[in-house]
């Protein structure tokens, strides 16, 4: 898919799906199946060779034009949309690594992620080596004859550390080894992994791809073969993606661009304002230069997200003060929504995980995370402002 326009206008008019009646908002095809005209023509659509839709689980006109889009920005071949990003991440992984062959991923990722690769891929018989941070020399450190994967989640879940995507994935090749990206975290606005030599790219849609906190949806992008591999195994298990989703993520990549370039200014201010803050004893941010990896972020990424994190003084009590002090940010998971989101891994998602494991991971019981929303900057500064001063008094 060559269109050499910019983000924005592929963003808005990127696909080559086209509705019969030129609506300038494409339809929402709720259909679950298609008909056709003579037998010869139904197993030919059935077994991909013909031109047109067979049945919502092969393919859909909607969601296929989300599919080009997303394609489109993210500088790949094709995509492969899905009904959730753990969907999108659970087909990628099984897609690439068969049983018998190994794995390597960062510890620190989505707890879902490492769920999947620490209780089922072992029941399938695929091998996971966990490693502590994202540097190179872990990976190398990791690999086995058998490794065919190396896993990449960058800017990573909820620390923001950054792994060098080029560096992995040139000791993945020598290795012969595939590399897939979870680009959540940064959006193809900000960071274009398939650029970098990266096989396959994830995204949970559900975030900045959707954007307004009402959609559920993954999808995959890479090569044509890559993706055809990933749709034969998709097409067994059958976590399809719903037409009026397909539409409400088409209708969110037309402000992406927009959305993504406020969510980076607001949270790089907010960070600064953070690092600042005598309540506050470190600041995640890849866009300011003390984070440890910000030659790499400001290398490899336009812009460095609406993603953040930062520990507050005082421990676990602090940091629940901090988040039921807010006012106008919402306690609540996910991300990359309009709306300002925090959450407190240690109270809420992490609360079951032993605290040794939470703190190896960099989970801290002061860490708050915060999905930086499009506000007017000034008001979220307030209210972090007033907030970390409720938690530093009661301290």
């Amino acid at each position: 898919m060559r269109d050499r326009r910019g983000f924005q206008t592929r963003a808005i008019h990127g696909g080559a799906v086209r509705d019969g009646l030129r609506a300038v908002t494409f339809p929402i095809y709720e259909s679950s199946t298609f008909w056709y005209d003579t037998v010869a023509e139904g197993a030919a659509l059935g077994a991909d060779r013909g031109e047109g839709w067979y049945y919502t689980r092969w393919g859909n006109p909607t969601t296929r034009l989300f599919e080009e889009r997303i394609a489109l920005l993210e500088g790949g071949e094709d995509a492969l949309a899905t009904a959730s990003g753990m969907a999108a991440i659970t087909t990628a992984v099984l897609s690439t690594a068969p049983p018998g062959t190994h794995v390597v991923a960062p510890r620190a990722i989505y707890q879902a992620t490492s769920e999947l690769l620490r209780v089922v891929a072992p029941r399938l018989g695929i091998e996971v080596t966990f490693i502590d941070g994202m540097d190179v020399e872990a990976y190398e450190r990791a690999l086995r004859p058998v490794t065919r994967l190396l896993y990449i989640e960058t800017p990573n879940n909820p620390l923001l550390q950054v792994g060098d995507i080029a560096a992995i994935v040139a000791l993945a090749r020598g290795a012969g080894a595939a590399t897939i990206v979870d680009n959540t975290f940064a959006s193809p606005f900000n960071q274009r992994p398939l650029e970098l030599g990266a096989d396959l790219v994830v995204h949970s849609a559900t975030k900045y791809l959707g954007g307004h906190a009402d959609v559920t949806a993954g999808v995959i992008v890479g090569s044509r073969e890559r993706i055809a591999e990933a749709k034969r195994l998709f097409r067994i298990l059958g976590p399809v993606l719903d037409p009026m989703a397909a539409w409400l993520l088409l209708r969110g990549l037309k402000t992406l661009g927009v959305r993504v370039e406020r969510h980076n200014h607001n949270a790089m201010r907010l960070a600064q304002f953070l690092a600042g803050h005598p309540q506050v004893a470190v600041v995640h941010y890849p866009g300011l230069p003390s984070h440890p990896q910000h030659a790499v972020a400001a290398r490899q990424m336009r812009g460095f997200g609406g993603m953040l994190s930062f520990e507050v003084r005082g421990g676990l009590d602090a940091g629940v003060r901090c988040v039921e002090a807010l006012r106008t940010c919402l306690m609540a998971v996910s991300l990359g929504g309009v709306e300002t989101l925090v959450a407190h891994p240690a109270s809420t998602t992490s609360v079951g995980i032993p605290q040794a494991e939470r703190e190896r991971a960099g989970i801290t019981d002061g860490l708050i995370r915060v999905s930086v929303g499009i506000e007017d900057v000034e008001d979220l500064i307030a209210d972090f402002d007033q907030a970390l001063r409720a938690a530093g008094a009661q301290g």
